[in-house]
């Protein structure tokens, strides 16, 4: 089995290497800003769109031409940038995945290059070509990089730099340690999840737990001049504590995954549509949205727990370990007596508790939402043996072992 895995440390530039490494940011956002600009002019006038990579690379040496600044970069992260607008129209143009058309980048913002080739990796430095070897963070205790190093990623976020490595190595095929281990999972706002077995994981809450905080530093950075001074000090301290916010969520999802993955060979999730479930609801002018402020607060407490990425992650460490992650349907999950099968809105006296009025099963709302989840729509087609990883399952056809 061929295993990806990334490695992640904080990069140590010096003023000078910092400085080449903002030119390189630089020229890569203004290589995505020009040719997406073009790609819209185009789209208003109704001409058809380039979609690969090698239409966006021409257009890249036409821009190297016009603009000598873009040959003092390396060519590798302005090639990859190409690639990388490309596939984002790709995604955007594929009806089945729904993403988004590509929009501007905007400097103060994440930001990242990559390099496929021409670099070097040794314990604590990197030597990127243009650059020369700079340090990142590694000591004795750091994990040592495993596999072939594919590709390195250098990013700046929040006022911090760090570098990725893509590694690829070739492993055995793992038996989980636990074959019969089997747990349906229903995710939530109230609780981040709760599983079958009737345990809860709470969540951290992240943007809850700081949204005073956020909302102080953000009228505080409404006062300010734009692009003056203070106001960019003000910015960084609102940047600042949404990466703080980004990495509370993020520690806590990768700790819930791991543990479930390492406890559970079999893991039943619900197929959420996560864009449809957060999208606004104010509507338009001849049609005004209803419960507009009630809907915002909703959202954000979705967005707040990441679903996604917790999904995206439960499926690769399953796969390492040598589990399998199942998505299933998840209508009437919550409405549906796990004893009995009765569907009906009367079952869920109150959000927290289930009371089913046809035999009387009474227990936590989520945890019964959770059972249906395991036994109504994922063991029966792990018995089948007809749903593959990933798929999702249709809960109104069942397959009877």
């Amino acid at each position: 089995m061929i295993r990806h895995q990334g490695y992640r440390f904080l990069l140590k530039p010096t003023a000078s290497e910092e400085a080449l490494l903002r030119q390189f940011l630089g020229c890569s956002r203004f290589v995505w800003n020009a040719i997406l600009a073009e790609n819209e002019a185009r789209y208003e006038q109704g001409d058809p769109l380039p979609l690969n990579s090698f239409a966006f690379s021409a257009r890249l040496m036409i821009l190297k031409r016009r603009h000598a600044f873009l040959r003092d970069a390396h060519s590798q992260p302005l090639q990859q940038t190409v690639r990388d607008l490309a596939s984002a129209y790709q995604r955007a143009f594929d009806p089945s995945l729904g993403a988004d058309l590509p929009i501007f980048k905007r400097k103060g913002e994440a930001e990242s290059i990559r390099l496929p080739q021409a670099f070097k990796v040794q314990r604590s430095g990197v030597y990127l070509p243009k650059i020369g070897w700079v340090a990142f963070r590694a000591s004795k205790r750091t994990r040592a990089i495993e596999g072939k190093v594919k590709s390195v990623t250098v990013r700046l976020e929040s006022g911090r730099w760090y570098v990725a490595f893509l590694t690829e190595r070739e492993i055995p095929e793992k038996t989980h340690p636990r074959p019969n281990a089997v747990v349906g999972i229903d995710v939530g706002v109230t609780r981040f999840a709760a599983l079958s077995d009737g345990t809860f994981i709470d969540g951290p809450n992240a943007f809850k737990r700081h949204a005073k905080r956020l909302a102080c530093l953000q009228r505080r950075l409404s006062r300010r001049v734009k692009r003056s001074a203070n106001w960019r000090k003000a910015k960084a301290r609102v940047t600042k504590l949404h990466f703080q916010m980004a990495n509370i969520r993020r520690d806590h999802l990768h700790k819930s995954s791991a543990k479930i993955s390492k406890s559970h060979a079999i893991v039943v999730l619900e197929d959420l549509r996560i864009k449809n479930m957060s999208a606004s609801a104010s509507g338009n002018i001849e049609t005004p949205g209803k419960y507009v402020a009630q809907k915002r607060g909703l959202n954000r407490r979705i967005l707040d727990q990441g679903w996604g990425e917790f999904r995206r992650q439960l499926k690769y460490k399953l796969e390492w370990s040598g589990g399998k992650l199942l998505l299933v349907d998840p209508r009437n999950t919550s409405r549906t007596c796990s004893a009995c099968g009765d569907v009906s809105a009367e079952n869920r006296t109150t959000q927290a508790a289930f009371k089913c009025v046809a035999c009387g099963l009474a227990l936590n709302a989520d945890t019964n939402a959770a059972r249906n989840i395991l036994g109504r729509a994922g063991c029966a087609r792990i018995a089948c043996g007809d749903l593959p990883l990933g798929e999702s399952a249709k809960q109104e056809a069942p397959c009877v072992a």
